[in-house]
């Protein structure tokens, strides 16, 4: 069968660029080279670099010699190369030189559509879809993206192609390189395993910054991140037609900024997150932007069960809410939603300032969150949300989306536990602004604009409440509070239905009242060497008389029998 003369030229074509890849490689060894071993420039490809014309086609040339030749490095040298859809292959190395930038090419035809599913997913496009990117690649593996150069998505606002996606693929290294002006997810990965993202910089990032969705074996290290939506956000959607779960994720060492959430589970959360560590990492709001939602946001809301995540060393400004805790039945992707679990988790070393959002733990009735730690956690709030009355009951919200301010106006300014089973908090050091404030809700909802100094709009002098409240909690250690509370409040901590609890070394020397118990469930609660202002301290309202004891505690300067 004859060949057509397009069919001639491309075969010339291919034979060509094998011959520039292997003499490429035999040159580097004979007499060494500017690039990597086995480097092959995309300028040999036919790449202009000038920022005017598209190079997607030399580059994706570049990486196919390259695999074709069993792998090796595709370097850019110094230069703009503006590019649509590339793809990634196996065992191929992008090398981003100093001075070299990957542009996204404004028009949308120059992108992969978006890939055709056989399943009903409910989770957003950004979070489904991984072919509509500037780099993409699936069932691929050994794969590196390395800087020091940039990759400009080249947008101005959200909503547009992703600008690293990654599904089912394996041992992947993303190091070093700047990723600019996203509109969606700046890494996007998915079923992807043995991942180490280190050294990278995102910055005016229009959506999230890292995502790994029902990944496993996942290092992000020493990254500065800029993102208007989460920062750094494990998901476990049902984005691949099934659930699996996210295992053995670290992130050290990182700086979070954002307007949204700094670390945060889900929300997609049908899959299980299993051993998740996150330390020594700086979590401020955006500089001229609206201050943080949350700093460390744990969310199972869809059958998820999380275990095991460890929190530590953690740094915290202008973030309103700096820990949240939350086990909810939304049941995306369930024809019944049923709650999942939230167990085993360790928050240790948190010191925040400018917080004006409430902390919170919470599970749902008959499905609490058990096995809690919070310890040597320092928050000074400048102001909250709306106040509620004490009396009135707080909804449970048991299917809403998962928001450090969900649950609307609060009676406390710091902490509110509720169905949990578990709960140790020790040297807990809580206060407030002298000139703190509440938000001023206006109609059913409280919505607020953010000024420059931090104050939200509308808002105006308001008493912070309790500085705790806890609701049906099994087994609470409370140890070393220090908590700074009006003298004309209500009191420092307001426990309802609460059973055996340990409170101890707690000091509130100026407060007339320590302690409020309500609740015909309330039982064992126990205070031992507490320093607190008299014998009032513990005002008991509707329970049994017997459900507290006080015992070895110093009142007005003398110790109690």
């Amino acid at each position: 069968m004859e060949l057509t003369a397009v069919e001639i030229n491309m075969k010339l074509e291919e034979r060509l660029a094998m011959r520039i890849v292997r003499m490429s490689i035999l040159l580097c060894a004979v007499f060494g080279c500017a690039h990597a071993w086995g480097a092959v420039s995309v300028r040999e490809q036919g790449a202009k670099g000038d920022g005017q014309k598209k190079d997607t086609a030399a580059v994706q040339k570049a990486i196919d010699a390259v695999s074709r030749a069993g792998g090796g490095t595709v370097a850019f040298p110094a230069g703009t190369y503006l590019c649509g859809s590339i793809h990634l292959r196996s065992r191929v190395t992008l090398s981003l030189e100093s001075g070299a930038t990957i542009k996204g090419s404004p028009d949308k035809e120059d992108y992969d559509a978006y890939e055709k599913l056989d399943f009903k997913n409910d989770a957003d496009m950004e979070t489904t879809y991984f072919h509509f990117a500037l780099i993409w690649g699936e069932d691929v593996e050994d794969v590196v993206i390395a800087g020091p150069g940039v990759i400009d998505s080249s947008r101005v606002h959200r909503h547009g192609p992703k600008t690293i996606a990654l599904k089912k693929c394996r041992f992947v290294t993303i190091r070093d390189v700047r990723l600019v002006n996203a509109p969606n997810y700046n890494i996007s990965l998915l079923g992807t395993d043995f991942v180490n993202i280190d050294g990278v910089t995102i910055l005016n990032g229009f959506a999230d910054g890292i995502d790994p969705d029902a990944c496993r074996n996942v290092r992000i290290a020493n990254c500065h991140i800029q993102a208007r939506d989460d920062a750094i956000v494990p998901k476990a959607s049902f984005a691949l037609g099934e659930r699996r779960a996210c295992e053995n994720i670290t992130v050290t060492n990182c700086y979070l900024e954002t307007e949204c959430n700094a670390f945060k589970l889900g929300t997609e959360s049908g899959g299980g997150f299993k051993r998740i560590a996150v330390s020594n990492c700086v979590m401020p709001g955006i500089r001229g932007g609206d201050p943080a939602r949350g700093g460390i946001a744990l969310e199972s809301v869809d059958g998820s069960n999380i275990d095991g995540v460890a929190v530590s060393n953690i740094s915290m400004i202008d973030v309103r809410s700096p820990i949240f805790v939350r086990l909810g039945n939304r049941g995306r992707d369930m024809d019944t939603p049923i709650p999942g679990t939230l167990r085993n988790v360790v928050i240790d070393g948190i010191v925040a300032t400018g917080a004006s959002d409430i902390c919170s733990v919470t599970g749902i009735p008959g499905h609490p969150v058990v096995g809690v730690t919070l310890s040597n956690i320092r928050i000074t709030w400048r102001g909250g949300g709306p106040f509620r009355n004490p009396d009135d009951p707080i909804p449970e919200f048991i299917d809403k989306y998962p928001n450090p301010n969900m649950f609307e106006a609060m009676p406390a300014y710091a902490f509110f536990c509720r169905h949990v089973e578990g709960l140790r908090m020790s040297n807990l050091d809580l206060s407030y602004e002298d000139s703190f404030w509440r938000i001023v809700a206006e109609g059913e909802k409280a919505h607020a604009d953010w000024m420059a100094d931090g104050r939200a709009k509308p808002s105006k002098p308001g008493q912070p409440g309790y500085a705790m409240v806890f609701d049906d909690i099994a087994r609470v250690d409370l140890d070393g509070l220090r908590a700074r509370t009006a003298v004309e409040g209500p009191g420092t901590i307001r426990m309802t239905d609460v059973r055996d609890a340990l409170i101890r070394g707690c000091v509130a020397p100026d407060i007339v009242h320590f302690l409020e118990v309500l609740g015909r469930r309330s039982a064992g609660i126990h205070l031992a060497a507490n320093v607190l202002a008299a014998e009032e301290a513990v005002v008991m309202k509707d329970c049994d008389p017997a459900a507290v004891s006080v015992v070895d505690h110093t009142v007005s300067g003398e110790k109690s029998p």
